[in-house]
């Protein structure tokens, strides 16, 4: 049951107040000054308290209603106080609603909006408590995972990445094949971290390669090794990131990237831990555990004839998938505080624009966009305009963000060939489609193959 708290040093105000209340059902305890109110408030759980403005006889001045405002702040800073005001003292009343006070009421008071006043703020204080539990609850978790296990410094407070972290932490102990999954920018070499620090092999070495970032008749070479003379260039022998990482963990990131005889290469290790450099018959062996990670639809891949079916599968044994920064917002604040550090300040107008602005670029735009803010601030004070923040067409997606396969139109492909100089292998990327994906939808709306 909820309560109300009246105070004041008229005994008929309290008894007509605990009359009215009553008959609406609401749990009314009456104080005769402030510090009987003050006694009662720290005695029990208060919801609402009800306070008058002045005590002493003939004083109009309203400081004692202040005084008695700030010790019930100072006591409970969350809850809600309504002001009864007198004309003589209605400029202090405004002052404290400026400082938290949840409303102000002239004597005499109209029952029926005292009431609903009332009403009003007893649900927003069951909300707000709600709140507050579920965030408590929320944060014992965090600090829960934390302790058992090692989260590589991620910051965090959304329950979509606690769930990420807690599968990646569970996962770790094993050695199955992880696929990580989730859009650029959002934080899937974290994850991949994550999965190696808590693994058998966390003392082993641990390798990550860019899959996106080599010329594809490099990949293989780069994976596996090459002899002398295996290619142009290969002036001597080189061990492949999968020899160098024996006994270890191995990141292959944008592993859609691969070449059909590279994925052929790679089913053959991971089924049998066999491979042979490039340029040579000596097969050698290796004992490698592999995360691997992708923005791309593998599936769609697959029906594409671009990804081999039995590899997607021998690589999703488990597949971690994490969302994009707009659809954890919890996360945003949170990052970027600890981006900026603590030699600056996000005032209200700041969090105000970063949690209504969508984040294409996931935490690698919140990470750049601090950045930024860092070196263009002046003082502490971090304004909006210094994020360099993108105006976003109403209703259209936002210039390089993710949209579904689906929804993509002849405007976001051509926009995607012109921020990639007309490279169509790098405008898919940014779309999350394959090459063959991206030709097909070039067809479709009629975009010239140069």
């Amino acid at each position: 049951m909820q309560t109300i708290l009246v105070i004041d040093d008229n005994a008929g105000v309290c008894q007509a107040l605990e009359v009215l209340f009553s008959l609406h059902d609401l749990h009314t305890i009456v104080a005769n000054s402030p510090d009987q109110g003050l006694a009662l408030l720290r005695a029990e759980p208060v919801d609402l308290v009800i306070q008058d403005m002045n005590f002493s006889a003939d004083t109009t001045s309203g400081d004692e209603g202040k005084a008695l405002f700030e010790a019930i702040r100072r006591h409970d800073p969350d809850v809600p106080v309504i002001l009864f005001t007198a004309w003589t003292d209605l400029e202090s009343a405004v002052e404290l609603v400026k400082a938290g006070a949840a409303d102000y009421i002239a004597k005499p008071w109209d029952d029926d909006k005292l009431v609903a006043t009332a009403r009003n703020l007893l649900e927003l204080r069951a909300v707000s408590r709600a709140q507050q539990r579920l965030l408590g609850e929320r944060r014992q978790r965090r600090q829960s995972l934390a302790a058992e296990y090692d989260l590589c410094g991620t910051v965090y407070e959304s329950e979509a990445m606690h769930d990420v972290l807690l599968m990646a932490a569970r996962v770790a102990g094993s050695d199955v094949p992880v696929l990580i999954t989730g859009p650029n920018g959002a934080g899937k070499e974290k994850i991949a971290q994550v999965v190696q620090a808590n693994s058998r092999r966390a003392s082993a070495p641990f390798l990550t390669v860019n899959m996106g970032a080599l010329p594809s008749e490099l990949m293989e070479s780069e994976l596996f090794g090459a002899e002398a003379g295996a290619y142009t260039g290969a002036n001597k022998a080189r061990a492949g990131r999968f020899e160098v990482a024996d006994g270890g963990t191995l990141f292959l990131d944008e592993i859609g990237n691969l070449s059909l005889p590279g994925q052929a290469k790679l089913l053959r290790v991971l089924q049998t831990g066999e491979f042979e450099r490039l340029g040579s018959n000596v097969t050698r062996r290796t004992s490698v555990r592999v995360l691997s990670a992708t923005n791309m639809d593998l599936k769609e891949a697959i029906a594409a004839g671009t990804f081999r079916e039995d590899l997607f599968y021998r690589l999703n044994v488990i597949e971690l998938r994490i969302p994009a920064l707009a659809e954890r917002p919890d996360d945003i604040l949170p990052l970027a505080r600890h981006f900026l550090g603590d030699n600056y300040d996000l005032p209200a107008e700041t969090e105000r624009a970063m949690l209504a602005y969508p984040w294409p670029g996931n935490v690698r735009e919140l990470r750049n966009a601090m950045e930024r803010a860092r070196v263009l601030a002046t003082g502490r004070r971090i304004a909006p305009d210094l994020l360099g923040l993108e105006k976003l067409e109403s209703g259209g997606p936002a210039t390089g963000a993710p949209a579904s396969a689906d929804s993509i139109d002849r405007r976001q492909l051509q926009e995607a060939l012109v921020r990639h100089d007309g490279i169509v292998a790098r405008a898919a990327r940014d779309l999350g489609l394959s090459r063959q994906a991206f030709y097909r939808r070039m067809d479709k709306h009629g975009i010239p193959r140069d």
